[in-house]
C-alpha cells in the first residue's frame, strides 16, 4: 500500500510540474485526434448497424469488471464469465457469434490472437479507463484488420491528450473482496504541442467461483506531439495476469453435492474423509505488451493521411495438475514402482507455453468533399507463435526426468495482408450510395509437433502445414437521412479462415475450409428530442460454417466441421424515451432465429470409437438464444443518479443437435446502480460515489457451459447419455466506488 501511495503522489507531482497553460491552438491541434481511425468507422450514411458508446457511458459503468460487461445492454450482446462475477476469464458473443467471430482492434490496430482469432479480455484488465469511446457493429460491418468480423467488429479508439492538466484517482471493493485501483494523470499541452499521459491500475477478485482467483495489474503510457496540422502519438499499454482456473464448470449433480460454487478445477485427490485437496498452481500466467505509433497529418480541408505501426509481445503458461495420465502421452516412458508394479498411469503437473510476437503498420487516406467520402487503406501484419508443453512433476516417477522436460514444441507463422476502398456518394436530397471492397491475403504455416498424441504412430502428431487463402469481400448499400429520419440497406460478404485448433485438434484429412457469409441488412431510426426509436432486419447466411458435429479427430479430439448451409435471421429492435429532463428510459430486444440445415450428429462408443450418426434435420446453433431483452430506467437529478438495468435471455442450447440435456435456462437479471457527483470542490474538480448491486433480486443463473454425448451398448442395442457443466454466475453481490478528479 505504501508503495501504491509514493505513485500516486509521483503521478500528482509530475502532472503539477510539467502543467502549462495551453496555448491558444492547442485545442485546434489536439481536435486532430477525432481522425485518428475514421478509416474503420460507421457513420449515419454508412448502411450498417452499429451501437456507439462514449467516455461518459464507459465511465458510469467502469467499476471494475472487464471490458464484455461494460457492453452487456448494447443489442444483441451476451456476456459470460468463469469466475461468475464479471472480473477474469471473461467473454462476449454478438448475435451469437464468439469471440473468434468477432474482429476487435485498438485505433485501427488489430486485438484478437492471429492464430486463436480470439481476444482474451483478462489481458486488457481496467482498459476502459483509458478509452475515448467503443463502436460495435453488428453484422459484417466496415473493412477493419486483422481477423475477419464475421458477426461483428468493436473498434476502440484510446483517449487523446487531454488539453489541460489533470490527475484523477478511482477505488472499489466489493463481494468475493473484488477490488480496482486506478490511478490516472496528465501534463495537458505543454508549450501548445506536447502532451503526456499515464494510468496505473490493480485489479483482484477472489471470484463467486472456488478458488476463481484473479490478480491484474495494467499500465497505459502515451506520449503526444501536436502541430497544426500533424500529430504524432507513442503509446505503450501492457498488463500481467494470474488467474486461478475455472473453466471446468460444474456439473448439476456435482452442484446439488458440493454447492454451485463448486470448481473441479486442480482437484488432486479426496482423502478418507472425504476432504478434497486442490493443487494450489493451478493458474493461467500471462504478459502482454502492446507498443503503437500513430500518425495523423491533414493537408488540407479534403485530405488527411493515417499511418500506424504496432508489436505486441506476449508470454505466458497455464500450470495445470492432471490426474491418472498415460506417460506415453507426455514423452515419458512407464516405470516400475517400489512394489515391483509397472506403472504406465501417473499424476503429473504440466505447463502449457506460449510465446507470441505480433507486429506490422497501417495506412489509410481519406477524401472529403460536400457529396463525396472516398477512403483507401490497407494492412500487413505478421505473427509467429511459439507454442510448447513441459513436464514439472511426475508422482513416483522413477527414471531420468529433466527439470521441465519438454514433450511437444511447434511454431505457427501468420502473415496477413488487406487493401480497401471505401466511398459514401450524396446522390440527392440525403440518399447516399455505398461501396467498400476489400482484398485479403492470408499466409499462415504451422511446424512441429502438436500436444495431441498419436496411437496410430506412436508419438505426438506431427504438423506440418501450409495454407494460403485469398478472399474478395465486397459490401454495397444505400442510405438516407432526412429530418431525423434514417434508412438503410446492405449486402456485404465476409470470409473467414480456419482458427490454429481447427488445425491442431484435427488431422490432415479433415482439415476444415474457409467459411464465407452472405450479409443481408435493413434498418431504420428515428432520433427526435423526445424519443428515439429503431428497427434492424439481418440475415447472416453461412456456406460452409465450421460447427462442432461430434466427430473426433485420429487423435480423439472435438473437430470443427464445415456444414454447407446455415444461418441467423433476426430483428433488432432499439427506443428511448426522455419525457422529462431528469428521466429516461432505454430498451433494445434481439428476436431471432439461428439455424443449421440438416445437421448430422455423432456420437461414439465411451466417447471414443465406433461413432453412429444421427440426422437431426434443421437444428438451432448453439449458444444463440432466439430473444435478448435489455431495459435501463434511469433518473438524473442534480448530481444524483440512479438506474435500474436488467436483462432477459432466453433459452439456448449448448450443442448443435437440440439436446434437451445439453440446454442453458432462461433467465431475467436486475442490476441497481446509485452514484452522486460533488461537484466544485475546493481541492478538486469532482468527487464522485457510487454504490451498484449486481443481481438485485439474487436469481440462480447459469450463462455458459459445455455439453458431451457418448453411448454403451445394452443388449446389442446403442444407449445414448450426455453430460453437461455449467457456469454458474454470483448471486447478489455489491461493489462501492469513489472517484476523485483534480
Amino acid at each position: 500500500m505504501r508503495r501504491n501511495a509514493m505513485i500516486v503522489c509521483l503521478l500528482m507531482a509530475t502532472t503539477g510540474a510539467f502543467a502549462q497553460a495551453p496555448e491558444k491552438d492547442s485545442l485546434q491541434t489536439v481536435g486532430l485526434q477525432e481522425v485518428e481511425v475514421i478509416a474503420t468507422r460507421a457513420t449515419a450514411h454508412t448502411p450498417v448497424a452499429y451501437t456507439n458508446l462514449s467516455k461518459e457511458q464507459l465511465k458510469k459503468a467502469n467499476t471494475g469488471v472487464d471490458m464484455p460487461y461494460l457492453l452487456t445492454f448494447t443489442p444483441s450482446v451476451l456476456t459470460t464469465s468463469d469466475a461468475g462475477a464479471g472480473i477474469g476469464y471473461t467473454s462476449i458473443r454478438v448475435r451469437g457469434t464468439d469471440a473468434t467471430r468477432i474482429n476487435v482492434t485498438t485505433n485501427g490496430i488489430p486485438m484478437n490472437d492471429a492464430e486463436s482469432h480470439s481476444i482474451f479480455w483478462v489481458n486488457t484488465p481496467d482498459f476502459a479507463s483509458s478509452l475515448q469511446d467503443v463502436q460495435i457493429q453488428r453484422g459484417a460491418g466496415t473493412s477493419t484488420n486483422g481477423a475477419g468480423a464475421f458477426g461483428a467488429s468493436i473498434n476502440m479508439q484510446t483517449q487523446g491528450i487531454s488539453p489541460t492538466p489533470y490527475a484523477e484517482f478511482s477505488g472499489s471493493y466489493g463481494s468475493f473482496n473484488t477490488h480496482k485501483e486506478t490511478v490516472k494523470a496528465g501534463t495537458g499541452i505543454i508549450n501548445g504541442h506536447w502532451g503526456f499521459d499515464a494510468r496505473l491500475s490493480n485489479v483482484s477478485s477472489d471470484g463467486y467461483i472456488d478458488r476463481a482467483s484473479v490478480g491484474l495489474n495494467a499500465y497505459f503510457l502515451q506520449g503526444g506531439y501536436y502541430a497544426d496540422n500533424t500529430s504524432i502519438r507513442l503509446i505503450t499499454f501492457a498488463n500481467k495476469e494470474r488467474t486461478y482456473h475455472a473453466w471446468n464448470y460444474a456439473s448439476k449433480e456435482e452442484m446439488e453435492q458440493y454447492g454451485r460454487r463448486y470448481n473441479s478445477c486442480g482437484l488432486m485427490y479426496e482423502d478418507e474423509k472425504g476432504v478434497q485437496h486442490f493443487y494450489e498452481d493451478q493458474t493461467d500466467n500471462y504478459i502482454q505488451k502492446h507498443y503503437q505509433l500513430l500518425l495523423n497529418h491533414r493537408f488540407n480541408s479534403q485530405w488527411n493521411m493515417n499511418i500506424g505501426l504496432h508489436y505486441t509481445k506476449g508470454d505466458g503458461y497455464y500450470d495445470q495438475y492432471k490426474t491418472d495420465r498415460t506417460l506415453k502421452e507426455y514423452g515419458l516412458q512407464p516405470f516400475v514402482d517400489a512394489d515391483g508394479n509397472k506403472v504406465e498411469k501417473s499424476d503429473l503437473i504440466r505447463l502449457k507455453n506460449n510465446d507470441n510476437d505480433f507486429g506490422g503498420g497501417m495506412f489509410n487516406v481519406r477524401y472529403q468533399s460536400r457529396v463525396l467520402s472516398l477512403v483507401a487503406g490497407g494492412a500487413a501484419n505478421w505473427h509467429r507463435g511459439n507454442h510448447f508443453g513441459q513436464i514439472k512433476w511426475v508422482r513416483n516417477y522413477v527414471g531420468p526426468i529433466n527439470p521441465l522436460q519438454q514433450y511437444y514444441y511447434n511454431t505457427g507463422r501468420k502473415f496477413d495482408s488487406n487493401f480497401f476502398v471505401r466511398a459514401d456518394y450524396d446522390i440527392v436530397g440525403g440518399l447516399s450510395a455505398y461501396a467498400d471492397l476489400q482484398f485479403r491475403h492470408i499466409h499462415y504455416t504451422i511446424d512441429g509437433v502438436s500436444d495431441n498424441y498419436d496411437w496410430n504412430t506412436g508419438g505426438m502428431a506431427r504438423l506440418n502445414l501450409h495454407r494460403d487463402w485469398n478472399f474478395f469481400n465486397p459490401k454495397l448499400g444505400l442510405a438516407y437521412n432526412a429530418g431525423g429520419h434514417r434508412v438503410y440497406a446492405s449486402w456485404s460478404v465476409a470470409h473467414k479462415e480456419p482458427t490454429r485448433d481447427n488445425f491442431t485438434d484435427s488431422d490432415p484429412l479433415h482439415y476444415p475450409d474457409a467459411e464465407r457469409m452472405f450479409d443481408y441488412e435493413l434498418g431504420y431510426s428515428y432520433t427526435g428530442t423526445l424519443f428515439s426509436a429503431g428497427a434492424n432486419l439481418y440475415l447472416m447466411d453461412y456456406k460452409n460454417q465450421l460447427v462442432v458435429t461430434g466427430q473426433l479427430s485420429d487423435t480423439g479430439n472435438a473437430i470443427c466441421v464445415n456444414v454447407p448451409d446455415s444461418y441467423r435471421a433476426g430483428i433488432e429492435l432499439q427506443g428511448a424515451l426522455r419525457p422529462v429532463q431528469w428521466f429516461d428510459w432505454q430498451i433494445n430486444a434481439t428476436l431471432s432465429r439461428n439455424r443449421i440445415k440438416n445437421f448430422v450428429e455423432y456420437i461414439y462408443e465411451d466417447e471414443w470409437t465406433n461413432p453412429i450418426s444421427f440426422d437431426r434435420g434443421d437444428t438451432p446453433i448453439a449458444f444463440s438464444p432466439d430473444f435478448i431483452l435489455h431495459n435501463s430506467f434511469n433518473f438524473h437529478v442534480a448530481g444524483f443518479d440512479a438506474s435500474l438495468i436488467s436483462r432477459y435471455v432466453s433459452s439456448q442450447y449448448m450443442n448443435n443437435a437440440r439436446s434437451a440435456e445439453a440446454k442453458l435456462d432462461s433467465y431475467f437479471v436486475s442490476d441497481l446502480a446509485l452514484s452522486y457527483t460533488f461537484r466544485n470542490l475546493p481541492a478538486a474538480k469532482e468527487l464522485k460515489v457510487g454504490f451498484t448491486v449486481y443481481n438485485l433480486f439474487n436469481k440462480k443463473y447459469c450463462n455458459n457451459g459445455y455439453s458431451g454425448a457418448g453411448y454403451y451398448l445394452e443388449n446389442g442395442l446403442p444407449v445414448i447419455y450426455r453430460y453437461a457443466g455449467y457456469a454458474a454466475q454470483a448471486t447478489t453481490n455489491v461493489l462501492a466506488t469513489v472517484t476523485l478528479t483534480l
